[in-house]
């Protein structure tokens, strides 16, 4: 039976690219394979007819051969492919696809030989810091002390007495993995002798037993900007957990909490307070000086028949907008006090305004009760 043309069969023009001959190989290999059609002997005849193909045009040197003469360049040890798909047999050919093609699936990634040096890079580690709002609006710089694994000094990070080095590992060969063939699959999983390292210590460092770092307590130097906000996120590079057998460490992560206030709610870059009036100076109008986190008092001129819940702003009285020369603003909501333990005197002035009062003083209130009046009057 004639053999059919390997980009036919891969379903691809001769101008294929390599990543389009990859991209049609893997979708028709996975779905010929004959672990996913068990007892189907087309299935298994198909595989195979992809594989050689995809064998054939991978290679520069191969393709361009098949290109010029055909599937006669991999006929009696002709057109440069020697040894063609005869001489290895099916099953090593397979086991370099499979590596080629799903290597990094498995976790290769790295050619036969591969040494691996042992480094690790270290975890980023996480700080959690409460800070006041006033910390918050003008910046600060904090020292913390936290306990962080670093690179042991007698040893210089790789686990092995100063007289001794680490050796290559006999298993994987320093790989750090080891390949196992399961049927049709070549599959790599992490050394069992040196954990996916490559090195094995023999004669481990008496400080750190052989891990390459020890737990000291640090002090660092935080650098808070202003402006920061709830959940705010420092980083400080390479401050993390430091690397195995003398890999980079990993970073450090400052995350923020902003302590309630007593006097100012935040949201966003905008402060809002509430501040307490007399009955007779939001009646009169008066004149206040409110706190702000500058450390400055701001002046509030308060009109004349000012009402309980009415809002002031004060422009660019709030916080500071992170890295920006911009601010907030500043909300004051004025609360009237109703006076209370009157004296005798007080309480006559208090009556003698009420019999005063006339329509219009109260609008309000009696445009309240006069809607109450017409709904059930009208009942």
């Amino acid at each position: 039976m004639a053999t059919r043309c390997f980009y036919e069969t891969l379903g691809v023009s001769r101008t294929a690219k390599d990543g389009e001959l990859k991209s049609a190989f893997r979708k028709m290999a996975m779905e010929c394979h004959p672990d996913r059609n068990p007892g189907d002997a087309t299935a298994e005849a198909r595989f195979k007819e992809i594989n050689s193909a995809y064998e054939a045009l991978k290679d520069p040197q191969k393709r361009a051969a098949y290109d010029r003469f055909g599937h006669a360049a991999f006929e009696n040890g002709g057109g440069g492919a020697a040894g063609g798909f005869g001489g290895a047999g099916f099953g090593a050919s397979m086991s370099d696809i499979f590596e080629s093609m799903f290597g990094d699936m498995m976790g290769g990634g790295g050619g036969r030989g591969r040494q691996a040096s042992g480094r690790e890079r270290g975890s980023d580690l996480r700080y959690n810091m409460e800070i006041s709002l006033e910390d918050a609006y003008g910046g600060k710089t904090a020292q913390i002390r936290i306990p962080t694994p670093v690179t042991c000094e007698a040893c210089a990070g790789s686990g092995a007495k100063a007289s001794s080095k680490p050796r290559t590992c006999g298993t994987c060969g320093g790989a750090g993995r080891v390949r196992a063939t399961q049927g049709l699959f070549l599959m790599e999983h992490t050394c069992p002798t040196c954990g996916g390292r490559g090195q094995v210590i023999d004669d481990p460092c008496d400080s750190c037993h052989g891990a390459g770092r020890v737990t000291r307590e640090r002090t660092l130097q935080v650098n808070v900007p202003p402006g920061v906000e709830e959940g705010t996120r420092i980083r400080l590079s390479g401050e993390g957990e430091a690397g195995l057998r003398g890999g980079p460490a990993g970073d450090l992560y400052i995350f923020l909490s902003v302590q309630p206030h007593g006097f100012f709610e935040r949201e966003g870059a905008d402060l809002y307070c509430r501040v307490p009036v007399s009955m007779t100076d939001a009646a009169l109008g008066t004149e206040i000086e409110v706190p702000t986190l500058s450390g400055e008092a701001a002046k509030l001129k308060v009109a004349e028949g000012t009402q309980s819940g009415r809002q002031f702003r004060l422009s660019r009285k709030g916080m500071p907008v992170l890295r920006s020369r911009d601010f907030g603003d500043l909300y004051i909501q004025i609360e009237v006090e109703t006076p209370k333990n009157l004296s005798k005197r007080q309480r006559e002035l208090l009556e003698e305004f009420r019999q005063a009062s006339s329509e219009g003083n109260h609008p309000e209130s009696e445009g309240f009760f006069a809607k109450v009046k017409d709904l059930f009057g009208s009942a």
